[in-house]
């Protein structure tokens, strides 16, 4: 019988992107022997129950307690899911999201060994009794390797990169086997991801209407998004197609992306979450993010990432510091399709 060679608990709260970026780092802890538990926010619980890359996972409602307006209410529930981590009696603790709102779970979640990087922000640091080297290196590390490195810390080998999700549920099958119904099986299928979150990270929205229309006489083309992104997705040529804007939870996603053959998409969760899903090829446009920190690893038979050919990027900024958001005007739609047709081909 395996000899388990302690407990641990990851502290990676948010956010989606980041969650899923974090999978590897648990799989790679949980093969070399250690039992894995993981605190989490809403927008990564989903993603980390059930999956076999933990033993026991924790919700840390954060998004709720920004609600409620109530702060006796919070820090009661705080100090009663605490009690629950220091009832376990971790060997170690983990503190990857390496900011303030890690800082003191990480102080006082009870764990021998509560190990923080260098890199950490807002006093994170002070949440550690064992401080490691800076995960990050500029733009050259991809964040996925960043986060490996405190299981280099603990001596493991951190080669292999193993993503795992949890199983789509029955329901989840037969929702996304409804709205995709209406697919020509002759064609191929392409998923079109066009938002996120920060606006310097979008690519020109005309650019992505010829794009569209380039693309919709040979391919099925399917659109995803958000509520607030139906706007876009409309004006890009969305409603011609089959337009699932907020009509997928996080689950249905997970599974309408195992579906494709193709997706085209930013610097977003829905193309992390791709990612994770190990199927589907992905051509992803970067404008003001570095691909090297955030594209999907693996061959380029597989995937293919985009950045902007400016002068002044990758910032990675949320507000374009020149005020003319240059870098989302490319890549061109020349070469968006011509990476479409590789992986395709």
């Amino acid at each position: 019988m395996e000899t388990k060679r302690g407990k641990i608990l990851i502290i990676r709260l948010s956010a989606m992107g980041d969650v899923i970026f974090n999978i590897p780092l648990a799989n790679c802890l949980k093969e070399n022997g250690y039992e894995v538990h993981w605190l989490v926010s809403e927008k990564g619980y989903s993603l980390v129950k059930n999956n076999p890359c933990v033993d026991k996972v924790y919700l840390a409602p954060v998004e709720k307690w920004k609600k409620t307006g109530k702060p006796f209410d919070n820090v009661k529930e705080y100090l009663e899911i605490l009690k629950k981590l220091r009832d376990e009696k971790f060997d170690i603790a983990i503190d990857t999201q390496l900011i303030l709102k890690s800082l003191y779970w990480t102080r006082f979640c009870g764990a021998k060994r509560r190990i923080v990087a260098k890199n950490a922000r807002e006093g994170a640091i002070l949440g550690g009794n064992e401080i490691i080297p800076s995960t990050r290196d500029g733009f050259k590390r991809h964040v996925v390797k960043c986060y490996l490195k405190f299981a280099e810390h603990l001596g493991l080998n951190t080669d292999k990169i193993k993503v795992t999700l949890p199983e789509t549920s029955t329901e989840a099958k037969a929702k996304i086997n409804n709205l995709l119904s209406g697919l020509n099986k002759n064609k191929k299928t392409i998923i079109i991801a066009p938002a996120t979150t920060w606006a310097p990270k979008h690519w020109n929205k005309d650019n992505w209407r010829e794009l569209i229309e380039r693309l919709g006489n040979d391919y099925n083309l399917v659109f995803t998004g958000m509520h607030s992104d139906a706007e876009l997705i409309s004006y890009i040529g969305g409603d011609k197609h089959i337009n699932l804007t907020g009509q997928t939870n996080l689950e249905e996603l997970q599974e309408l992306l195992s579906r494709g053959d193709l997706m085209v998409s930013l610097d977003s969760g829905s193309t992390h979450l791709a990612w994770a899903v190990q199927k589907i090829k992905i051509v992803t446009i970067f404008c003001c993010t570095p691909a090297g920190l955030y594209a999907p690893l693996g061959e380029s038979s597989k995937y293919i990432a985009l950045s902007a050919n400016t002068n002044c990027g990758p910032c990675h900024r949320k507000k374009c510091p020149n005020k003319n958001n240059l870098c989302t005007l490319t890549p061109t739609v020349d070469e968006v399709l011509s990476a479409i047709k590789t992986l395709l081909q």
